[in-house]
């Protein structure tokens, strides 16, 4: 049987056209002005003690160090920007202190008052800090007009990671020249080399939206250097400080009461509450050195303050991927991270007691990670289908470590393994690393080997009777079954200012199984192209145009070709309020189900942008014809997404959510499916500690609404008090000829505090 299907002549030819469009660049460099690339600052320790009040006034201030010659990085391609900005740096023996001065109208600025890590679309400062200056991994931190903060750490394994917290100081206030912003960053919420004379690698940024989002930074960027800290300038001076060391404790109580609707025989259904309940969780964090961090919590509360948007499903037979908010598992997440989802931290439901250990020593990272779960999920992935149910208590234990070499090259490893109560256990073992080859092409790739031994509880996975995977070598039945597996992902990269592409192949056996990650399919063979390349026109609407082309294949592990798509589009930037847009066509067949489905195809189109500082919104539109899966018939297609960012006031903001799904059989015209999710979440926020939101959410597909009011009060990132609620509603009468009843089905309060203690 042949495994190489013939890929359409107009993908060959684009995919061609787009290769050899490398030699027709557009340069957009102002050419009298000369950007300076991978700058150097000298800087000296302040000669008086600082305020952290936004004035830059106190006597630390004067005599400091000076970054300057900013360039416009995005949309421009190191043009002289429009509007002046400095940077200011020292330090004393406990905090390194930034400031900047951002020239511009005041009316023009663009700032909302928000609960820490919240803000986006808003201008904003930004101090990049490599300390080890290697370009393994760096922080950075946000400040925006109000004096918001929002903190992340970058590493070159998994990018950026928006749940790393750190306790540090801001101050900001908008000028009559525009606005400046002051940063006090202590010593011992750091990690840096413990030697007498640090020499790290800093950048810093201005964020400015207008009718472009806008990017300044000090160091020069080349569109063509696929390593990002790399490029950035050199701060030197800075003696006989000591990075940090010493223990966090974090207490917190959590009171709940709860009540549900139940059936009775002799009252018929009614709303029963039950007795308040409290809980007491402590969490501590110990530095055992400055490059090695073990924490561990008895008793969490794992709940999340907001639930999760609710996803259509009505045409999927995989399970949904939902992302972490959890802060135990958020903080430190980059390191657990690899191309396929080795480690998914909501496998751990409800522990007990967890514990992490995460370091970071120069070009090494390692990360440990155990946890006693009281209520695990189990996926059991089939060709076409996920099943998952709850498998009762367990304990999981996952190790990662990693190491850069070279520019932005790195190899790894990771170990999972959970044991389930009684009997059963699931391992894997993998390896990875990314080679960066040369300046614009790189290697990644990840080898897993995988063991699952299954329970002997058939009476757990009752109603999977029949089910076969691997040829009819196993069931789906938990009946003692032991087998391995394997999976292996490699890419092929070019990451460059024009033209980019990536060939991408991936497998996994009809035996892998991994039982702390987020595999929900497995019996495949895929393979991918890739292929865009970016216009940067000098005049006109357009701020760049990237036309792309995209195959993809699929296979089942025996050989049998399962899909095949190809798909053209174009995706871009206008000079018109932050505007991007994204036109794709695909066409594709596929075998699903045991029915070969032919001539699938689909238009998507997608539009966001920024009307205004008061004004947001995103728009997706996808038509055609498709399988519905659980018909196993063609139906015509129609998917919405549409979503918009309100603010009336800068303390207010309100962002409604709408998605909507129809599909009707491509013959008949019957309804095969047809509904829409709507959420609406409403923010106020009274000052830079108190806030209030409210989410309402309707659920068509099931008929049920929620609402989830809850109040913050925010001391730092770590001490809050959190008072709240949800609410939830259902249709119980669904008979078209009766009238509806809308009843209360469930409902909670909840009251939370935690402090963070620190010595």
């Amino acid at each position: 049987m042949r495994t190489i299907a013939k890929v359409p002549r107009m993908s060959i030819l684009l995919l061609i056209i787009i290769s050899f469009a490398a030699s027709h660049t557009v340069s957009l460099a102002d050419e009298s002005f000369q950007p300076v690339f991978k700058p150097t600052l000298a800087i000296n320790k302040a000669g008086g003690a600082i305020k952290i009040d936004g004035k830059l006034n106190d006597e630390g201030w004067k005599n400091v160090a000076r970054a300057t010659n900013f360039v416009e990085r995005s949309p421009g391609d190191n043009a002289k920007p429009e509007v002046g900005t400095e940077a200011l740096i020292t330090y004393d023996e406990n905090k390194l202190y930034v400031a900047f001065i951002c020239r511009d109208d005041p009316k023009a600025v663009r700032s909302t008052m928000c609960q820490r890590d919240q803000f986006g679309g808003d201008d904003a400062v930004c101090l990049l800090v490599d300390t080890y200056a290697d370009a393994a991994w760096a922080y950075e931190f946000f400040v925006n007009p109000y004096g918001i903060q929002k903190d992340m750490l970058w590493s070159s394994v998994g990018q950026e990671d928006p749940g790393y917290d750190l306790i540090w100081e801001s101050a900001a206030q908008i000028t009559d020249s525009g606005y400046q912003v002051e940063m006090a960053i202590p010593f011992t919420s750091i990690r840096f080399p413990n030697q007498e004379v640090q020499t790290w690698k800093v950048d810093f940024w201005r964020n400015r939206p207008r009718e472009s989002y806008k990017q300044y930074s000090w160091a020069a960027n080349d569109r063509n250097e696929q390593c990002w800290p790399c490029q950035w300038g050199t701060v030197e001076g800075i003696k006989n400080v000591h990075p940090g060391k010493g223990i966090e404790i974090l207490p917190s109580v959590v009171t709940h009461q709860s009540g549900s609707l139940s059936s009775s025989d002799d009252k018929g259904t009614r709303f029963r509450n039950s007795d308040p309940e409290g809980e007491l969780s402590v969490g501590g964090k110990y530095a055992i050195s400055s490059d090695m961090t073990v924490e561990a919590t008895i008793n969490p509360d794992f709940s999340q303050i907001e639930s999760d948007a609710a996803q259509i499903d009505v045409n999927t037979t995989i399970a949904l991927f939902y992302p972490e908010r959890r802060p135990f598992f958020q903080e430190g997440s980059d390191i657990f991270r690899t191309l396929f989802n080795s480690f998914y931290t909501r496998t751990i439901n409800d522990p007990r007691f967890a514990l992490k250990l995460t370091g970071r020593s120069g070009r090494n990272s390692v990360g440990f990670l155990s946890a006693l779960d009281q209520s695990t999920p189990y996926m059991i992935p089939l060709a076409e289908q996920s099943i998952l149910f709850n498998s009762g208590k367990s304990t999981a234990n996952v190790l990662r470590a990693s190491r850069t070499f070279g520019e932005n090259s790195m190899l790894g490893f990771i170990i999972n393994d959970r044991r389930l109560e009684g009997s059963g256990s699931g391992t894997i073992a993998a390896i990875d690393g990314n080679i960066r080859l040369s300046k614009n092409y790189s290697i990644v790739g990840q080898f897993i080997g995988s063991h699952t031994a299954e329970p002997e509880d058939t009476l757990l996975t009752s109603g999977l009777e029949g089910i076969e995977f691997d040829n009819g070598k196993h069931t789906a039945v938990f009946d003692g079954e032991s087998f391995y597996g394997s999976a292996f992902i490699t890419q092929f990269r070019r990451e460059a200012r024009s033209w980019n592409f990536f060939v991408d192949y991936n497998q996994v056996s009809p035996s892998y199984r991994t039982e702390i990650g987020f595999d929900p399919v497995m019996d495949y063979r895929n393979l991918t192209v890739f292929n865009c390349y970016n216009f940067y026109p000098q005049d006109g609407i357009f701020v760049r145009l990237t036309p792309q082309a995209y195959v993809f294949r699929r296979w089942s592990f025996d050989r049998v070709k399962k899909q095949d798509e190809n798909a053209l589009g174009i995706e871009g930037q206008l000079k018109i309020a932050q505007t991007y847009f994204n036109l794709v066509f695909d066409q594709s067949n596929e075998l699903w189900g045991g029915v070969q489905f032919d001539h699938l195809w689909a238009v998507e189109v997608d539009l966001s942008g920024r009307i205004s500082n008061r004004l947001g919104y995103d728009f997706g539109l996808h038509q055609g014809v498709g399988i519905a899966r659980y018909r196993l018939v063609k139906g015509n297609e129609t998917s919405l997404d549409f979503s918009m960012f309100l603010k009336p006031w800068d303390r207010l903001t309100i962002e409604p959510d709408f998605n909507y799904s129809k599909s009707t059989h491509i013959d008949t015209k019957e309804v095969l499916y047809k509904g829409y999710i709507t959420r609406t979440r409403f923010k106020f926020q009274a000052n830079r500690e108190l806030s209030f939101r409210l989410v309402v959410q309707y659920d068509d597909f099931d008929q049920a609404w929620e609402a989830d009011p809850l109040l913050t009060y925010r001391v730092s990132s770590f001490s809050v008090l959190y008072a709240g609620s949800t609410y939830n509603y259902a249709n119980l009468f669904l008979d078209p000829d009766a009238r509806s009843q809308w009843k209360m089905t469930s409902r909670q309060f909840f009251v939370k505090l935690q402090y963070l203690f620190q010595t």
